[in-house]
């Protein structure tokens, strides 16, 4: 290699890192994606809130807000930072910023206390860019909070079995798993318009009768673990809905899948992996079931506030790691 082509590589390669480097720096200002958050959660939520953003209750006025509970929750879930000790580590170099900041205990049971706020400012949000679906996709992802021989000695939920994780089987991986089952309904855009969270042996078709009391006059597509004759039937005669499956080889009056159907699908197979990527969710730090709960809210929701912002920007709603550029 000439000297030249040497010398012309190595300005290359400079410009490209430091244009890396201006990009992870303005992606991990927490304090500006703090901000961005916290007024994107105010518009949304304004007759949810008193004046000085917290939910009404009695007694002392927190200084530091609901809203700004639930943004800088929103705030570490979209930078990937799924550790309260680390995030508040990093919190260190914004104390003039924030000055009223809690302690990690205080935000730690006020995220619980403000998860349905979140919630809620979460399903205003997917009206937004996604509020006339007719379509929908339908799936399961599991959700693992110890290894299987650990299951034993895992505390979380004994004090009440109807939260309690169980045993369940994950038929695509082949594998068994303790803990719970994801369950979401997205739009072809891929926006989560509902979930919910059920022990792991909870059959997917249950969540069917969650569906029929909130959708109807629609269609939802899913996999082959919602096949039911039954289920299918009722759902078209009670709410209009439409359940599209594949076939099973071995099923009588076997059609082939309708390709369109097929390839819309692979839309919440994508959402989920953004999902196990980006937001990790597949990792657990939680101690107990609502602290469980409290961060799958919490990282859907971070996932709906970036598709939110990318529709705002006229960007595609997919490309949620470019949301904060």
């Amino acid at each position: 290699m000439s000297i030249k082509k040497l010398y012309m590589l190595l300005i290359f390669s400079k410009l490209v890192v430091t244009k890396l480097l201006i990009t992870i720096n303005s992606m991990h200002n927490l304090y500006a994606i703090f901000v961005r958050f916290l007024d994107i959660c105010k518009q949304l939520a304004d007759n949810l809130v008193n004046e000085s953003g917290n939910i009404p209750r009695c007694g002392v006025v927190p200084r530091f807000s609901d809203l700004e509970i639930i943004a800088l929750s929103l705030t570490s879930e979209a930078s990937g930072i799924d550790s309260e000790s680390f995030l508040f580590s990093k919190l260190e170099e914004y104390r003039t910023e924030i000055p009223n900041l809690v302690s990690r205990r205080q935000y730690n049971d006020r995220r619980k206390y403000t998860s349905s706020l979140c919630k809620v400012i979460s399903d205003r949000m997917v009206q937004r860019p996604d509020g006339c679906e007719e379509y929908f996709c339908i799936d399961s992802k599991p959700i693992a909070v110890c290894r299987l021989a650990h299951a034993r000695r895992c505390k979380m939920g004994k004090n009440n079995y109807e939260k309690a994780p169980a045993t369940g089987y994950c038929a695509s991986q082949g594998v068994y798993y303790y803990g719970y089952k994801l369950h979401a309904l997205c739009g072809l855009n891929g926006v989560v318009h509902s979930f919910d969270l059920t022990k792991a042996n909870v059959h997917d078709i249950h969540y069917l009768e969650d569906i029929k009391t909130e959708y109807n006059n629609c269609t939802v597509i899913g996999d082959k673990g919602y096949i039911s004759t039954e289920v299918q039937l009722d759902l078209f005669e009670t709410v209009n809905i439409g359940l599209e499956v594949p076939y099973r080889s071995n099923q009588k009056d076997w059609k082939p899948t309708f390709t369109p159907f097929a390839k819309f699908r692979k839309r919440i197979e994508t959402l989920f992996s953004q999902l196990c990527d980006q937001f990790m969710i597949v990792r657990n730090y939680a101690k107990d079931t609502e602290g469980l709960f409290t961060r799958i809210i919490g990282k859907i929701s971070a996932l709906t506030i970036l598709q939110y912002i990318n529709k705002l920007n006229g960007s595609p709603i997919e490309r949620i790691k470019y949301a904060l550029m």
